[in-house]
């Protein structure tokens, strides 16, 4: 049984492009293996806690900095939590919309929760960080409205794609697929593209 955790990024509900490219690639994954389960998490509605003084005391306990006690404890337990959800799935599908060059907001704090030394990644002072997760696959849906690759840079940078390239590279996901929707406004026909997009996701290799 695959089991798949459906992250998404997006406020826009149905209106989603992203969403709508992820479900596409999820429901492919469903007909060639009628036994996955799908865990869906809507970022904008999951009572998130903010990563706030105690939590960033509670990863620097690790460290060597302060003791995890008190109020540190607690949201250390929080984190894990929420962290464990995230660890329990085998597959990772992310629609994932621009905001500003990068990553929404709601996206970037969830990161922020999970990645923590001893649940998503090690440390070792002669080989550096190091990834925990193993044989994990992700799936990534990548929307936009301005930026679009090969566009000349006034029309955006790319901070999306690379950020959660690096940042699910350093957790240990290796498999990475990735489908894109990034029209701009020199896009001729974004329906074409749209179209084009939700194909791309249902070929993707299977999981």
């Amino acid at each position: 049984m695959t089991r798949i955790l459906h992250i998404q990024a997006s406020p826009r509900g149905a209106e989603s492009k992203s969403n709508e490219i992820a479900r596409a690639r999820i429901d492919t994954l469903r007909r060639s293996d009628p036994s996955v389960v799908v865990d869906t998490l809507d970022l904008w509605r999951e009572p998130l806690p903010e990563f706030e003084g105690n939590s960033a005391a509670a990863k620097m306990s690790f460290f060597g900095v302060g003791q995890l006690d008190g109020a540190k404890r607690a949201a250390w337990d929080r984190i894990v939590v929420i962290t464990e959800r995230f660890k329990a799935a085998d597959h990772y599908v992310l629609g994932v919309p621009m905001w500003n060059g990068g990553i929404p907001y709601r996206l970037k704090l969830y990161i922020d929760i999970i990645t923590q030394p001893g649940l998503l990644f090690g440390f070792d002072p002669a080989k550096g960080y190091f990834g925990l997760l193993k044989d994990k696959k992700a799936t990534v849906v990548y929307s936009s409205g301005v930026f679009a690759p090969g566009n000349p840079p006034q029309y955006g940078l790319d901070f999306q794609s690379n950020y959660l390239d690096w940042w699910l590279r350093f957790v240990g996901v290796a498999d990475v697929q990735v489908s894109r929707f990034q029209p701009s406004l020199l896009t001729q026909d974004p329906l074409k593209g749209f179209n084009d997009a939700i194909a791309a996701a249902r070929d993707l290799e299977m999981a």
